[in-house]
């Protein structure tokens, strides 16, 4: 064995998702990164699906070290034609789909309600919501027969925190997010299909790469002080890895009586 393949466990039978397939949209970066790194770390086979295939090279070159089997295929997950071509190549590829990362998403524009545009409403709203309806919709068919989980990045903002000026738009595709995952939950668990939201809050990532904080937003902006930084548990965002944790437990057996559930993951931050 090679020393990639000795960084997974030392006996395969102990890991958690071990010849799994796992389809994460968003995974050239940020939490979608972190998790296809967690997922074939443990055993599963990654299907990346992202926009820009040089933000996941280097992803599948760090899944290759570690030993694991990985896919990508080009898509925008807002496109319906591309999701379902997507899907139906990574099922085909690897045979099943058992685990769903419906992960990608955007802040979009940051405005006062006022000043929002409806064509940048409907940019978020569609790359968010439908993004992730689109996602679950195309994998169902290629779980039914053996079950398997699905998990979606929500967020704090639209569920639990209601402060972050001008994210209207965002708040109410992450508050849908949830809203989705307790009906999906429902409806498939005759198929034996877990369908959970994770909310983190404050996780450091490359999203605001694709936020558009508008001038307007400073009128709307209410002031809010913490004695020391943001996150009682520890001063400072949480990190990528941690997210990934959270989800591989929510891949794995060790959760199979956990679904229609959001789960929060902020560091306390939205209890103050």
């Amino acid at each position: 064995m090679n020393n990639a393949a000795n960084q997974k466990d030392s006996s395969s039978s102990q890991l958690r998702v071990m010849d799994k397939v796992a389809v994460i949209t968003g995974a050239g970066s940020g939490i979608g990164r972190a998790t296809a790194l967690r997922l074939a770390q443990q055993g599963a086979k990654i299907v990346l699906l992202d926009l820009i295939h040089n933000r996941t090279e280097e992803v599948e070159q760090e899944i290759k070290e570690l030993g694991g089997e990985s896919f990508f295929i080009d898509t925008d997950v807002a496109n319906a034609e591309r999701m379902q071509e997507a899907i139906q190549a990574a099922a085909k590829h690897f045979g099943r789909i058992d685990i769903v990362f419906a992960n990608a998403g955007i802040n979009g524009t940051l405005a006062p309600i006022e000043d929002l545009s409806p064509e940048s409403w409907d940019e978020t709203l569609t790359t968010n919501l439908k993004g992730t309806f689109l996602t679950v919709k195309y994998a169902i068919p290629h779980m039914k027969k053996s079950g398997g989980s699905i998990i979606i990045t929500s967020s704090i903002n639209g569920n639990r925190d209601f402060s972050g000026a001008g994210m209207a738009a965002y708040s109410s595709s992450k508050s849908g997010q949830v809203a989705f995952a307790k009906m999906a939950a429902l409806e498939l668990a005759r198929y034996k299909i877990r369908v959970n939201a994770i909310c983190p809050g404050a996780i450091q990532t490359n999203i605001g790469e694709n936020t558009h904080r508008t001038p307007q937003v400073d009128k709307i902006t209410i002031p809010v002080n913490y004695p020391e930084g943001s996150q009682p548990l520890e001063h400072g965002p949480g990190q990528p890895e941690q997210v990934a944790d959270l989800v591989l437990f929510l891949a794995s057996q060790e959760s199979s009586h956990i679904s229609g559930t959001e789960i929060y993951i902020d560091g306390a931050e939205t209890l103050l």
